[in-house]
């Protein structure tokens, strides 16, 4: 699977444009990559990281949180879950027969009403295998896409795994790959992956961190993040990190 900092980046990337980005718990890798993203706009990026009370302005916790999400004031959030199948539905809630479920998941909160209005839904599972990526989801936590005349402000416009990016169009529902990691083929990522998807004609290779964004990595961003994930931080940056 891909280091964590190229996925960090990947995700930054997937932000640009945005003005406000809200991360929730236990979210180490999508928390760094807003912390990042926020550095290469120069500071305008507006990030809350639940949790944090440096990088934060929440006074309500995860209820401030829906607030914003639902008066159109945020404009990214990161959703992942323990399955996700091809038409971009999202199972948060377990495997083997709901409500006796064989496998249990953390569970939905909130994930169902920010799909629906935050307008950039970026989905992110490190695993990437088959059993993650699925045909059909055991059970719907996240629809993927809404029925004609739904109101659904946005949702999700793509998928990072620790193999490659997929891009999502809602219109058809489905997965196209944008780009896979270093080390990774069309063949490796289909193999292994539950559910098809379109391949254009050239799949380039995901680009690296840059000089630069290896420096905010190891210097502003490691220190941010290590106030709410330190052991993350100890683990993926450099010891030189800021404060």
């Amino acid at each position: 699977m891909a280091d964590p900092r190229l996925l960090i980046v990947t995700l930054a990337r997937l932000l640009d444009g945005c003005r406000t980005v809200a991360v929730g718990a236990l979210s180490p890798i999508p928390g760094s990559a807003a912390l990042l993203a926020r550095e290469l706009a120069g500071g305008r990026l507006h990030v809350s990281v639940l949790g944090s009370r440096r990088h934060s302005d929440f006074s309500d916790g995860g209820r401030e949180l829906f607030d914003r999400a639902g008066q159109g004031r945020i404009d990214a959030f990161f959703l992942g879950g323990g399955e996700i199948d091809g038409a971009g539905n999202i199972n948060m809630v377990g495997t083997g027969g709901y409500p006796r479920s064989a496998a249990r998941f953390p569970g939905t909160f909130g994930a169902a009403f920010m799909a629906f209005a935050v307008p950039r839904v970026i989905l992110f599972r490190e695993e990437h295998t088959p059993r993650v990526l699925v045909p059909r989801v055991a059970f719907v936590s996240v629809p993927g896409t809404s029925p004609p005349g739904v109101w659904r402000r946005g949702g999700a416009t793509a998928l990072v795994t620790g193999r490659c990016v997929f891009d999502f169009d809602p219109a058809r529902a489905r997965f196209g790959l944008r780009s896979v990691h270093a080390g990774e083929t069309v063949a490796s990522v289909r193999a292994a992956t539950g559910f098809d998807f379109d391949v254009p004609a050239s799949v380039p290779t995901t680009e690296p961190p840059s000089t630069a964004e290896t420096a905010l990595l190891d210097g502003p961003v490691a220190g941010a993040i290590a106030e709410v994930y330190p052991r993350f931080a100890g683990a993926v940056f450099e010891p030189t990190r800021t404060p």
